[in-house]
């Protein structure tokens, strides 16, 4: 059986570690090198690092920060944000990334995911899909640019092209239970599972141990990430790791 991984993210704003609700209300929680540290210490699988708000105001990922990262954690980076050509993967990739999360620009050129596997192998290559749920409550759209432009496209439906283009893997976030830590959106994570054959990481809404474990066996998922609760010490990946083992959920300790 394959083991389950806890995944911390840091959302990055201007070279700090920040943290929100809804997307939105953003305050400062550190430095991205110091938390990455302590992470890497207490057993993390891997860390996932986004660069926020670069796509929405045409920034690039802060290099430097990405290498003064990665030259301090030992376990697979993933870095997102702003990742618009081949050029900005080859960049990250040879700062340190072991991957790298594509969004707005693999929705706006879904080609964009088969060239860049093509070139740099599927994994490295992770789809990120920010979703909510429609009004109507029937299924959930896509979303860009850090939350802020609805592009009318079915997630599953997406998830289902981006395997089939090449993704490797897929960072799946609910929109609505983002930071709300009333638990991952189950409904949307196993509508996704079910249709794809690449790993799928749950991101959005964790706010206690049972949320993990719930995540894990209600909805498919192969990896859970989460951020201000590790951020805030409310939670230590070590007990988390610790609880799952003994409730017969299958971790690396």
């Amino acid at each position: 059986m394959l083991l389950k991984r806890i995944i911390p993210c840091l959302d990055v704003k201007d070279g700090r570690v920040v943290k929100g609700i809804n997307f939105v209300n953003l305050v400062d929680a550190g430095d991205p090198v110091e938390i990455s540290k302590v992470y890497d210490k207490e057993g993390a699988d891997e860390i996932v690092f986004l660069d926020i708000t670069a796509s929405h105001e045409k920034r690039k990922t802060i290099i430097d920060v990405v290498e003064r990262t990665a030259e301090q954690v030992f376990i697979p980076l993933t870095v997102g944000g702003g990742i618009n050509t081949m050029e900005d993967i080859r960049d990250l990739l040879n700062a340190g990334a072991d991957k790298v999360s594509i969004n707005s620009a693999a929705v706006k050129d879904p080609d964009f995911i088969n060239r860049s596997a093509l070139k740099y192998g599927s994994q490295c290559i992770v789809v990120a899909i920010d979703a909510k749920m429609r009004e109507d409550k029937r299924g959930f759209d896509v979303y860009i640019n850090g939350g802020r432009i609805n592009t009318g496209i079915d997630a599953a439906e997406w998830a289902v092209k981006s395997c089939e283009l090449g993704a490797g893997e897929l960072l799946v976030t609910s929109m609505d239970a983002d930071g709300t830590k009333q638990g991952f959106d189950n409904l949307l994570l196993k509508e996704i599972t079910d249709r794809v054959n690449i790993p799928v990481i749950a991101s959005g809404g964790a706010g206690n141990l049972s949320h993990f474990k719930e995540v894990f066996e209600k909805s498919g998922v192969d990896a859970a990430l989460a951020a201000s609760l590790f951020h805030y010490n409310e939670m230590k990946i070590t007990d988390l790791k610790k609880y799952l083992k003994d409730n017969n959920i299958p971790v690396r300790m």
